[in-house]
């Protein structure tokens, strides 16, 4: 097999990788390791930046999100009982929050480059990366165990294969830094058949630890609380979820809405950087470089980031013989990495419960919700981060 640019992982980074290189009339061919339906299966939340929304509809596959996301004008912070909604329309000048998951974006962006005429192979196996060293790299993988070995020769490798995929460990180990914050916390999340209890997400830090209050549909909503990453799921009955999440969540007045329990799963949070995100004819992006916790919600965004100032570093060098910006890629794309770890940190330590904290600090992250809530400063460079900053000059 032949292409362009081969890439590993039919992610959110993978395939909107592939779009923009259609676009560029580059040619590529995307290699995953799970099924299809595997995919497009796996229920992830997604809050999506304005400018991601924006780029589906220049893509055309903002169809289906127009129906079924739900589009708010802000958030809401909850603590000490309050709540304070954040209008972060208002705030950065019309930009809204869009509530979309990331397993209806894989399931648009599929359907799209199928229909373009594009190749993804699913189900491969023993994938491997050669050649980054020299100017004709390949990629050897098996369609299934026990098929026979197959080669994608291509200019370029792109490694959006996720933190355990053969992308990263293909750069020397002498040559990458890894950054790593591991959080004595996790996330209990669950999935009800349950009526809307609120209009827009919240972000609780409650004395009995984090909740966040997000839906799906106005039938099926999503919920996570704080919990021990160590914890065994079947400790958790939906008797005491739904108690944790109402001691969490409620105020006086309101309540949550119940509803039966269909899915529960628990996630640990992490923090994880790679430096350089190249190396040779080989570029990572997403989470083959870089992981966030949820709390910031900034994941897939970070993904999509990286793909976008990839695919126009590779029409520079296709189309004017121009490799300055591929030489650049690393440098350009931490410093938007390195600021959306910062904002995630931030409203991680913020809203959770660390188990080792003192009452001092504590009491600092109440004043950082406090300061919120009185600052339309403060509250600014929240919504900014939360709903995208703008892209550095290339």
């Amino acid at each position: 097999m032949r292409t362009q640019v081969g890439i590993i992982g039919a992610g959110p980074a993978g395939l909107f990788l592939a779009h923009l290189l259609h676009r560029a009339s580059i040619a590529s061919v995307v290699l995953e390791s799970r099924s299809r339906e595997d995919v497009e299966g796996t229920i992830r939340a997604g809050v999506l930046e304005q400018w991601v929304v924006d780029l589906m509809g220049e893509l055309g596959i903002d169809g289906r999100m127009k129906q079924a996301a739900d589009f708010h004008t802000g958030i809401t912070l909850q603590w000490n009982q309050t709540r304070l909604h954040l209008d972060m329309q208002d705030l950065t000048g019309g930009k809204r929050v869009t509530v979309y998951p990331q397993h209806e974006v894989l399931r648009d962006l599929i359907a799209g480059r199928l229909a373009q005429g594009g190749e993804i192979v699913f189900g491969v196996s023993d994938t491997a990366i050669h050649g980054i060293d020299g100017d004709a790299p390949e990629i050897r993988f098996r369609r299934g165990s026990g098929a026979a070995e197959e080669s994608l020769h291509c200019d370029y490798v792109i490694g959006a294969d996720g933190f355990h995929g053969p992308g990263r460990q293909a750069i020397p180990k002498s040559v990458r830094s890894e950054y790593q914050k591991v959080y004595p916390f996790g996330w209990l999340g669950i999935l009800t058949n349950a009526p809307r209890s609120w209009h827009e997400l919240i972000y609780s830090n409650q004395a009995e630890g984090f909740a966040l209050l997000s839906t799906r549909s106005p039938e099926v909503q999503r919920l996570y609380i704080q919990c021990d990453p160590h914890d065994d799921i079947a400790a958790w009955s939906d008797a005491r979820i739904w108690e944790e999440l109402h001691a969490r969540l409620d105020i006086p007045g309101w309540t949550l809405h119940e509803g039966p329990i269909f899915q529960k799963g628990i996630i640990p949070l992490r923090s994880f950087v790679c430096d350089p995100m190249q190396y040779g004819r080989l570029y990572l992006a997403g989470d083959a470089a870089h992981i966030v916790p949820p709390t910031g919600a900034k994941g897939l965004n970070l993904a999509v980031a990286d793909v976008l100032i990839l695919s126009r570093a590779l029409e520079a060098a296709y189309q004017r013989n121009d490799s300055a910006l591929l030489a650049r890629y690393s440098a350009i794309c931490l410093r938007r990495v390195w600021k959306g770890e910062r904002f995630s940190w931030y409203m991680t330590t913020m809203l959770h419960r660390n188990p080792a904290e003192t009452e001092f600090e504590r009491r600092i992250h109440l004043a950082d919700l406090d300061f919120v809530g009185s600052s339309r400063a403060a509250a600014t460079a929240l919504a900014e981060n939360y709903v995208g900053l703008p892209f550095d000059p290339l």
